[in-house]
């Protein structure tokens, strides 16, 4: 089961079934749309590649403008991005578009290539830095280990953008464990930048093995119950909760699902 697993060694799975999923696409699949609004298959990729650069850079201590291009560094294209940081009042959304659109003319077998190399990269990366680390990121630093939950949560989700749209089956694993424990654990996060009130919310999920999986403080009074891979994809807006059987019991529950989140905003 994934709570007995390193996150860094499902990072590497993880990767692993998506390259497995993109080592088949043709040309015309690449070009595709993608479930996420306005961005092609490659365009996806693309993105995926982009920030995962940006995790080299942030852990080789690289600081620069993310559109400068003009310096080489030791990661190459990370290096010349500089760490993954966002300028204020602009959201990620945005940020990612703006990147997206200045290199949206790379040829898709060099984007695959390049997202290929730094994924290559990230896990041997993040198992070197020590536990105390903190790496920048979107919107605050990040231990290695929450980071590469991050990322795989990051490539599960735009996974899904890719494979829904192409009828491609990209099958639920326990490494969701991951994704539900991040999304459980910064609930007040997610409460906060939401501007609501919160309250303690526990969670007893199903994974897709049929393991029952508890999250949080056992005695809360608001619980969250049902699939693990519906509430996963609640998290990362990709199901609205109206539309999955999950459960929302006690004062804070359905708010809590309303604002989940396994992402950075």
């Amino acid at each position: 089961m994934a709570q007995g697993t390193d996150i860094l060694d499902d990072l590497v799975a993880e990767y692993r079934q998506l390259d497995a999923v993109l080592a088949t696409l043709t040309p015309q699949m690449w070009a595709r749309p993608s479930a996420a609004s306005g961005w092609s298959v490659r365009d996806v990729v693309l993105h995926l590649a982009q920030t995962e650069e940006f995790v080299l850079a942030s852990i080789a201590g690289d600081r620069g403008d993310p559109g400068d291009r003009s310096a080489a560094g030791e990661h190459g294209a990370a290096g010349d991005r500089g760490a993954f940081t966002r300028p204020g009042g602009v959201s990620m959304d945005e940020l990612a578009d703006q990147w997206v659109a200045r290199e949206r003319d790379t040829p898709s077998d060099l984007v695959f290539e390049r997202w290929r190399k730094a994924a290559a990269a990230t896990p041997a990366a993040l198992a070197g830095c020590a536990p105390g680390d903190r790496l920048p990121w979107a919107t605050v630093p990040l231990s290695p280990r929450t980071l590469a939950t991050t990322r795989l949560a990051e490539h599960w989700a735009h996974a899904l953008d890719i494979t829904v749209p192409l009828g491609i089956d990209y099958p639920d694993t326990a490494r969701l464990w991951h994704i539900a424990r991040l999304a459980q654990r910064t609930l007040p996060y997610a409460f906060a930048v939401a501007g609501q009130e919160g309250g303690p919310v526990r969670c007893e999920l199903t994974g897709p093995d049929g393991d029952l999986w508890r999250f949080g403080d056992p005695d809360a009074p608001s619980v969250i119950s049902g699939s693990a891979a519906e509430f996963c994809r609640v998290g990362a807006r990709r199901l609205a909760p109206r539309d999955t059987g999950l459960r929302a019991g006690g004062p804070h529950a359905a708010a809590a699902l309303r604002i989940l989140r396994n992402y950075a905003a």
